[in-house]
């Protein structure tokens, strides 16, 4: 293996990395970087050979007994040296023995299963465009926040409250709608700008329906009908609706654990981020 060393990354050298990973057409969020930070400072990292960074990856630490992986970048004149794997077993020490889940490329999953990660199912990448209508539901409020993390928890059978209150705080290229139900907040979206297109994650909604019009009411409060929504192989009947407005599928990515699987309940419509869950 070519001699590198392991370090945890800045925010600037995330800012970085998500821009590698826009290269590799992952298309981030314009400002998913202090989020994403905010989520774990310590869970983001870098392999540095003569004091250049020439791959990463993410381990972000969720709760004490949930992390996410992702981020996992090689440049590519260092793939196929061993280094990309020996920063993957360095940044997974930062999850100890937490549960940690992942979304990766189908054809890595025979390599994931090796590092003891065991396939759950499968996360679709829909795309499509929604007509355009006024924002009708309200936004997030900081006063809010405990009702969706509640919500939230509920949906993917963890915790997430640093990632949350970052990622649900508004912010001009990122918004979130509340869903209302005889008075009581019942489900929640969050629409983000990336480099292209907006995407719309998490959907948590009560019925299919529901999660319909989360998705256009998140779009309608940044004012785009372009969108992609990444839905987990668990809610057929809200791909089909979005596939007879016509979305179509771009890719799948297999969604393993190396460990417990968290309980993900029939709320969870779609998933945030492919890169921290």
């Amino acid at each position: 293996m070519t001699a590198a060393s392991f370090r945890t990354a800045t925010l600037p050298e995330l800012s970085r990395i998500l821009d590698w990973a826009a290269d590799e057409g992952w298309n981030p969020g314009i400002e998913d970087a202090e989020a994403f930070f905010a989520a774990d400072p310590g869970g983001f990292f870098v392999a540095d050979h003569d004091g250049t960074p020439v791959a990463a990856i993410s381990v972000v630490n969720h709760s004490d007994s949930f992390a996410f992986l992702g981020l996992y970048i090689c440049h590519p004149d260092w793939r196929g040296t061993g280094l990309g794997f020996a920063l993957w077993t360095h940044a997974i020490a930062h999850a100890g023995g937490r549960t940690i889940g992942l979304d990766g490329v189908p054809a890595q999953q025979d390599n994931y299963a090796r590092s003891g990660f065991e396939l759950a199912g499968r996360t679709r990448r829909l795309s499509g465009s929604l007509s355009r209508e006024p924002r009708r539901l309200a936004l997030a409020q900081e006063r809010d926040l405990e009702t969706v993390r509640a919500l939230d928890r509920a949906a993917n059978g963890f915790d997430r409250a640093a990632f949350l209150a970052a990622w649900v705080a508004e912010h001009p290229t990122r918004k979130t709608v509340l869903l209302e139900t005889a008075g009581r907040v019942t489900g929640f979206a969050t629409a983000r700008l990336c480099r292209e297109v907006c995407k719309i994650g998490p959907i948590v909604a009560p019925s299919d329906t529901d999660a319909m019009t989360l998705a256009g009411q998140a779009s309608a409060a940044l004012g785009q009908t372009d969108i992609s929504i990444d839905v987990p192989m668990g809610q057929p009947d809200f791909a089909r609706m979005l596939e007879a407005r016509g979305f179509q599928e771009g890719f799948a990515t297999a969604r393993m654990y190396r460990g417990p699987a968290p309980a993900v309940d029939a709320t969870l419509k779609a998933i945030a981020t492919m890169e921290l869950g």
